[in-house]
């Protein structure tokens, strides 16, 4: 078990603006493409090219996945991806050259940290693309820069989210997943603890109890500020349909490990993929090791996170 992706076939690269507060990441194969399918857990998504990452769409592949900060003004980093994959020849080939498919979800982080006008460019994604590697950096980088958790009772009670990633093994089958957590609710590890989330005077507040209580007050800050944005990996080759139940069932550990999670203020996501060839496994022995990676991507993304600007992360004692 590590944060290392090469037995997936996989690179990550970071592109982080500090002072902003902002940045994105890039998934992508080491060579050629790879089969993907997005789920969408909540209903306050910000998205590009997400059809392509349907079972449905007439292109069977994706030639890597863009997560990013900047709310919708970040979706036009993919451009930089899109370059980066064409001076390579990789994309739909059509014509007299090639068509980058790059499916892309965003986080908003335009508030309470960094600038409101500071987001990815196609330069910074397509400098992720450049320097990407198999052992991924977690924490406070790349879209996770700007990211809190916790915001039920609004930012200013909030703790640093981040990135976090995770791989897990049996036998030649290998899951993994990286997370970029922005979440409206509080995070927890796998007793149930919360270890990151809305913070009281003498403790964590429990964002569902305290929401139990009746909905958010109007000047919540907090409640569009959030997603959960990820990509969960395996080595086996995988439909597109078997893909779109590998997403829905990795859900599950953004339900356990965040509460609330898939919220109306919520645009949380997952991009599943796999690679065109890979080896044979159980449908749901990916399944089980895909939640179990899922969980702990969540898990580090708070803990690796470092606090800024008055709000506090797991990593500040280190």
């Amino acid at each position: 078990m590590s944060t290392d992706f090469t037995p997936l076939g996989l690179v990550v690269g970071h592109a982080t603006d500090t002072a902003g507060a902002t940045g994105c990441t890039v998934v992508r194969p080491v060579d050629g493409p790879m089969r993907c399918v997005a789920t969408l857990i909540g209903r306050a998504s910000g998205s590009r090219e997400l059809a392509v990452a349907s079972p449905f769409h007439l292109v069977d592949r994706v030639d890597a996945v863009l997560l990013t900060g900047g709310s919708a003004y970040g979706l036009d980093a993919a451009a930089g991806v899109m370059r980066w994959m064409e001076e390579r020849q990789r994309g739909f080939r059509i014509g007299g050259g090639v068509v980058p498919l790059v499916p892309a979800a965003v986080i908003f982080d335009l508030a309470p940290l960094g600038s409101f006008k500071a987001r990815p460019t196609p330069d910074m994604a397509y400098a992720a693309c450049e320097q990407a590697a198999p052992t991924v950096v977690e924490g406070s980088v790349g879209a996770g820069t700007g990211a809190t958790v916790g915001k039920a009772a609004t930012s200013a009670r909030a703790m640093k989210g981040g990135v976090g990633a995770w791989t897990v093994r049996s036998g030649d089958l290998v899951a993994g997943a990286i997370a970029v957590v922005n979440a409206y609710g509080d995070v927890r590890d796998a007793n149930g603890a919360i270890i990151a989330g809305a913070r009281g005077d003498t403790g964590f507040l429990d964002a569902t109890a305290l929401l139990s209580g009746g909905a958010p007050r109007r000047d919540d800050d907090g409640a569009m500020q959030n997603t959960t944005i990820a990509v969960v990996a395996t080595n086996a080759r995988m439909s597109r349909v078997e893909l779109q139940q590998l997403g829905s069932a990795t859900s599950a550990a953004y339900y356990r490990r965040i509460t609330p999670c898939g919220t109306s203020a919520d645009g949380d996501t997952i991009f599943a993929v796999a690679p065109m060839e890979g080896i044979t496994a159980s449908q749901i022995a990916v399944e089980v090791l895909a939640v179990k990676a899922m969980e702990m991507a969540i898990e580090r993304a708070v803990r690796m996170a470092r606090g800024r600007d008055g709000i506090p992360g797991l990593a500040d004692s280190r």
